[in-house]
């Protein structure tokens, strides 16, 4: 977790969240539906126990109790929205290896309503986590991440297309597996541009195709794909303003949320309007999965009527929780109700 010296001096800002203004409107984000596309993966965990070392090679033998398999990347998006009420439709592709099965099967446990298009001859994106004492021992990815051809994303585009109308909010969670591509971002501009239905777009981003993400409504990089978008150093406050100021110049994204690890979040409402939430997390036990977390409750917030300020401020309560969980978990309602009611409510500064 990246940790950036400095944001203990932030300086009151007068701007005021109540927790309990907050919590009462929970109920808003029910049934509110929100479109998702991006790069769809299982993510399988393989849990047991290491009390001895292989004779074959110096590592740990862990013998397996349990496994569980989750939709993962663009699906944990889904999943995290599901999880607070809303109605995510999950949009991407999916190979056909042996995996995919699963994925598909997991959804389906999971009651998330999606459109995947077929990749013939390429695996599902799957990354499996042997875990052993709460403690992950190794990944390993099964993936193709070579971009879709030009026709898959057409029919991806179609799905968009045709779901637009309904929808108040856009995610696109970007994992660079194939799915985010040019093409694909064009297309949901002019599909933006044709339905004139102020649809707000969010975006996840990875640094390859940071350069590809021009004009969007929110971008919630963490603080090195801050650094890495921006081509600039993150250490500290006054370098982190600095990144994300370079990130409007270059994009032109109308909002930046950088997430901070340990110091909370940086809201850039504009160039030089810059807001520091600090972090509600109690205890860090693993933050896979709490970008996820951010976008999902953010977009969902924003569909069910919050303004971007509430949204971010939901979103780092809903981050807190799932960083005191294992794997790629999601924050219930319930669990953000008590959250809001019960955590100390962020002191919300100028940077």
């Amino acid at each position: 977790m990246t940790q950036i010296s400095g944001a203990e001096n932030s300086t009151a800002s007068g701007v005021g969240i109540m927790a309990e203004t907050l919590a009462s409107r929970l109920n808003d984000l029910h049934d509110v539906p929100v479109l998702v596309v991006g790069d769809v993966m299982l993510d399988e965990y393989l849990i047991g126990d290491a009390q001895r070392i292989s004779p074959e090679a110096p590592v740990p033998v862990v013998l397996v109790g349990q496994e569980r398999q989750l939709v993962g990347g663009a699906g944990n998006v889904a999943r995290n929205i599901k999880a607070l009420g809303g109605r995510p439709y999950l949009v991407g592709a999916c190979g056909d290896g042996r995996n995919s099965a699963r994925l598909k099967a997991c959804l389906f446990e999971e009651q998330i309503e999606a459109s995947l298009i077929n990749l013939p001859g390429r695996p599902a994106t799957t990354k499996t986590r042997v875990m052993a004492r709460g403690q992950q021992v190794i990944r390993i990815d099964h993936e193709d991440s070579q971009a879709l051809l030009s026709t898959e994303t057409e029919q991806i585009l179609a799905v968009l297309d045709e779901h637009w109308p309904t929808q108040r909010v856009v995610i696109v969670s970007d994992y660079c597996k194939g799915v985010i591509n040019e093409q694909l971002l064009t297309g949901l501009a002019e599909i933006k541009k044709r339905h004139k239905n102020q649809v707000l777009l969010l975006v996840d981003p990875k640094i390859g195709n940071f350069h590809l993400y021009k004009d969007v409504d929110l971008l919630t990089p963490n603080a090195k794909e801050t650094g890495e978008g921006a081509g600039l150093p993150v250490r500290d406050r006054q370098e982190i303003i600095k990144a994300g100021q370079e990130i409007f110049r270059k994009i032109n994204c109308r909002q930046l949320l950088t997430t901070l690890g340990a110091d909370g979040m940086a809201l850039f409402q504009s160039r030089e309007k810059i807001l520091h939430i600090p972090t509600l997390a109690q205890q860090v036990f693993d933050v896979t999965g709490a970008g996820d977390t951010v976008i999902a409750t953010a977009g969902l917030a924003l569909a069910a009527g919050f303004n971007m300020l509430e949204a971010c401020v939901l979103a780092n309560y809903a981050a807190g929780i799932v960083v005191g969980k294992s794997g790629s978990a999601t924050a219930s309602s319930q669990e953000l109700h008590n959250a809001l009611l019960h955590m100390a409510e962020p002191d919300l500064g100028n940077w």
